[in-house]
């Protein structure tokens, strides 16, 4: 199952010559550090059984892309409000892009001023 293009950073292949493997994509290799291992652990998978593991794998998504896109994208705004209206331009608005979905979002908004 191919949902993203390769990554160079999990090949073993860098052009800088560094060691460090980026495994995300890896779903085979992972869970890949000892925090990774006890999020599963703390959220109920025995991943040390090697059906449980296989069924966290199999709900695990391949998801780098995601990550790295929303990096681009960003992840916050701050928007002026006035008279209780948001302040923006005429061809602007306020997007929610899910990009590793979909699923259930929460969504929070912060409201800071002064009356």
């Amino acid at each position: 199952l191919e949902l993203a293009p390769p990554d160079e950073r999990s090949s073993g292949s860098s052009s800088s010559g560094s060691s460090v493997r980026y495994q995300h994509n890896d779903i085979d290799r992972r869970p890949a550090s000892t925090a990774e291992r006890q999020r599963c652990f703390d959220n109920g998978w025995d991943i040390d059984q090697p059906e449980i593991l296989q069924q966290w794998r199999d709900q695990e998504p391949i998801n780098a892309h995601s990550h790295l896109l929303s990096m681009v994208l960003g992840n916050s705004e701050t928007i002026p409000v006035a008279e209780s209206k948001l302040v923006l331009g005429q061809w602007q608005s306020v997007l929610l892009v899910d990009l590793d979905g979909p699923r259930n979002r929460t969504v929070g908004i912060q409201l800071m001023g002064y009356q």
